[in-house]
């Protein structure tokens, strides 16, 4: 059955995901002086992924950031974004199944606005090419996953 399938591989996405929201409690902690308590409250007290990329983002940009650690987060960062928009689009859209059960298409549920007009819903197909979309994300997690612990080890953060 192909929605095992489907079902199987948003799972796989969301278990990596989790360990790559966690990792990020360790760069916070790093940003403040090794405080993992005030990095697991401030990461808490952010509620979404966004917020916590911003806030990494930007403690990036202060002057007193090493240029080597611009260099080691930036594109982890840039690479987290990318992924967590593609873990969002599964796990806050609306599934549709054709008429034999089978997920056949994505309904993302955003509003957006032009000018006097509303548009929502839009539908996409999960074919072929959007599983292997899927499949590559998570490699791509595990990836990121994999560079966020080489910067904690590089830098001797407490876990």
């Amino acid at each position: 059955m192909r929605n095992d399938e489907i079902l199987l591989l948003i799972g796989r996405l969301n278990y990596a995901w989790t360990n790559t929201e966690s990792l990020l409690i360790y760069v916070l902690s790093f940003f403040m002086g090794g405080r993992k308590d005030v990095a697991v409250v401030t990461f808490l007290t952010l509620n979404t992924s966004r917020a916590r990329f911003d806030l990494v983002e930007r403690l990036l940009k202060l002057d007193g950031t090493e240029p080597e650690i611009r260099h080691s987060l930036v594109p982890l960062m840039s690479r987290m974004k990318a992924a967590a928009k593609v873990r969002n689009k599964y796990n806050h859209c609306i599934y549709s199944f054709d008429e034999h059960g089978e997920i056949e298409a994505t309904q993302l549920m955003r509003i957006a606005d032009f000018n006097d007009t509303l548009r929502y819903g839009k539908m996409e197909m999960l074919d072929d090419e959007e599983l292997k979309r899927i499949e590559t994300t998570v490699r791509e997690v595990v990836e990121i996953n994999k560079g966020i612990l080489d910067f904690i080890e590089e830098r001797k953060i407490p876990m």
